[in-house]
């Protein structure tokens, strides 16, 4: 051929183009050989179509499709032709014609490949994937497989509709530094020796948090940028040493004004990429509610099982373990108003549940600090059978009335002398349950919930200190400001969290525009004068200038392209991922460097690893 570019992609032609002569770029995606006459699958990002090589080929592109291997990457000429009706194949968007091949050049081979870019399905349906290390050694190969390439697409895609969305109602796209003075935010920062300033380190940021507020204190009232953001902590599941946050501040503001924007950018996109319908306000919950409820303050609500108090139950037996529970309830602070003693009810599940499944439920409580996960079934005849029955028998109207409970159900209980630690055993059973029982409403697939009023302070019992729940620079409510010293435990905070099926996807606030306020605060959690200078002067200092009221919030983008993708790890929505080491087996890194490099960096390694 005269020319081996491409005029058009293997996802373009339809029936329309048939009687065209076309040229397809891609890889070989598989070959079939039916005795002389071959079909070959040709793959790009666009789509595959089939090419016919026939017996009318010329003998040398016969040659070269019999010598053609998956993942060749190849140009093909040939004329579009219309299928029969029984060889469309309707699952192809393509499926209605095939290229009759009258040319073929091989631009490059491919070596044997690790693992199948063409997906192994087992008989359930399910993938069989290679192990992760070996995807990520070989992610150029990974990142062919369709499923990754929609992932990867539908980030870009994402991230474009951010962009337009929040530049039409006025946002700024403004770039914070890489390269910032290291200060305490929570994780460990990643540090870059300075090679001009010996023993000096910048710090990768872990967000633009300190960056964002100046720019509101400079007059840029809406922000916005696609962030890379640095934490060295323990990776898991949709965690990452880097990653990327859709951060958002916004001056003259409050928090309702956040709120809805985040609610009308989630619904924009979601909209504009997977044409999916939103709600155009998401359910709202308060952190105590959400506790009490729910077990957490990320819970999952595409089921309704709701935990209930059981402190009525303490005064109907004498089972020591529900007595304890029941009585804490501290009538002077809102969270401890709830008892310790927490039921959950499961609806008509009780034959299905043996002795063993119901220990291994006991096993997750246990995981959360529970002591035990007491039990009892509601048999056909509305009595108690198997668990605690025993402890309550004549008394299943009453309990059952209470609890809403009905012939078959499985009634589960934590008791525990503290409130939190009983809410969330309870709610990591409720959660299991919800993954063991698939209770989730196929038509409530995306379920996004607001988390507000936390607890602006949390006592650090290792430390014998009150630590702020976000960050220092959260806006207490105003209703608390003449109590923040006096009864640090009550305060609630000007913050909030968007949670999407039972994963943070968002964290925000409004925040403190007042030195005055901003040093009582570090007061609280033991930063000194001379100490706050140090880590935050200079914003402290900026504040002292005519700072705005501001506030914002900072979606991750990985973990929204996970959840809409139905992922459970950000590791398939991140081209170029790290393992769960923080390594990358592809170009493996992290790498020892020379030691000519660490002499010009001033530093000098005590140990290596081996």
């Amino acid at each position: 051929m005269e020319s081996s570019k491409r005029t058009v992609t293997c996802g373009d032609l339809r029936k329309g183009d048939i009687g065209k002569t076309v040229i397809l770029n891609g890889w070989v995606h598989r070959t079939r050989d039916l005795g002389g006459i071959f079909f070959i699958s040709l793959r790009d990002r666009y789509g595959i179509t089939q090419i016919l090589v026939d017996t009318d080929a010329p003998e040398s592109v016969k040659k070269t499709a019999s010598e053609l291997k998956s993942e060749y990457c190849i140009a093909v000429q040939g004329k579009v032709a219309g299928r029969s009706d029984k060889d469309i194949n309707r699952d192809m968007a393509t499926g209605e014609i095939e290229v009759i091949a009258k040319d073929i050049q091989v631009f490059t081979t491919s070596q044997p490949l690790p693992f199948q870019i063409d997906e192994v399905r087992q008989k359930d349906g399910s993938i069989v994937l290679p192990n992760e290390d070996l995807r990520l050694k070989y992610r150029y190969l990974d990142l062919r497989r369709a499923p990754m390439q929609h992932h990867i697409i539908l980030r870009s895609q994402v991230t474009f509709a951010v962009r337009e969305y929040l530049t039409k109602l006025g946002f700024l796209e403004i770039e914070t530094p890489t390269f910032i003075k290291s200060t305490p935010e929570g994780a460990r920062d990643y540090l870059v020796p300075s090679r001009v300033h010996p023993g000096k380190f910048y710090s990768l940021p872990q967000s633009p948090q300190l960056y964002k507020q100046l720019l509101m204190v400079s007059g840029f009232d809406k922000y916005f940028q696609i962030a890379r953001c640095y934490r060295d902590e323990d990776a898991r599941g949709d965690r990452q040493p880097e990653f990327t946050q859709i951060d958002m501040e916004l001056s003259f503001t409050d928090r309702e004004e956040v709120l809805s924007v985040t609610e009308g950018m989630m619904g924009y996109v979601f909209k504009k990429t997977m044409n999916y319908e939103l709600p155009v306000h998401f359910d709202r919950l308060s952190w105590d509610d959400a506790f009490d409820l729910y077990g957490s303050d990320k819970p999952d609500l595409r089921f309704d099982m709701k935990m209930q108090d059981a402190a009525f139950m303490a005064d109907l037996s004498d089972f020591n373990a529900f007595k304890a529970g029941a009585a804490n309830a501290d009538p002077s602070v809102e969270r401890h108003k709830r008892s310790g003693l927490k039921a959950l009810v499961v609806k008509n599940v009780a034959d299905k549940y043996s002795r063993k499944k119901i220990e291994e439920l006991e096993a997750v409580a246990k995981t959360y600090k529970a002591k035990g996960l007491a039990w009892m079934k509601v048999d056909a005849s509305g009595k108690f059978e198997g668990g605690i029955s025993k402890f309550f028998a004549g008394k299943e109207s009453e309990i059952c009335s209470k609890l809403g409970a009905q012939s078959n159900d499985l009634l589960l209980f934590v008791s525990d002398e503290k409130w939190q630690t009983a809410c969330v055993a309870l709610g990591a059973v409720r959660k299991q349950l919800g993954k063991d029982l698939n209770l989730y409403n196929p038509a409530d697939e995306f379920h996004f919930v607001w988390i507000v009023d936390f607890p602006y302070f949390a006592w650090n019992e290792d430390e014998n200190k009150w630590e702020t729940e976000h960050h220092m620079f959260t806006l207490p409510q105003k209703k608390y400001w003449d109590t923040l010293e006096s009864d640090p435990g009550a305060v609630k905070g000007d913050l909030y969290d968007l949670v999407l099926n039972g994963y943070e996807l968002a964290s925000g606030s409004m925040r403190i525009n007042d030195p005055d306020l901003q040093q009582r605060v570090f007061k609280i959690v033991g930063y000194s004068q001379e100490r706050a200078d140090k880590a935050f002067g200079f914003l402290v200092q900026a504040f002292k200038f005519g700072a705005p009221p501001h506030g914002g919030i900072a979606p991750g983008l990985d973990r929204l392209v996970m959840l809409m993708e139905h992922e459970e790890s950000i590791h398939e929505v991140i081209a170029f991922p790290k393992n769960n080491l923080a390594a990358s087996p592809m170009d493996e890194c992290p790498s020892v460097v020379s030691d000519a490099q660490l002499k010009e960096l001033h530093i000098q390694c005590t140990e290596r690893e081996e």
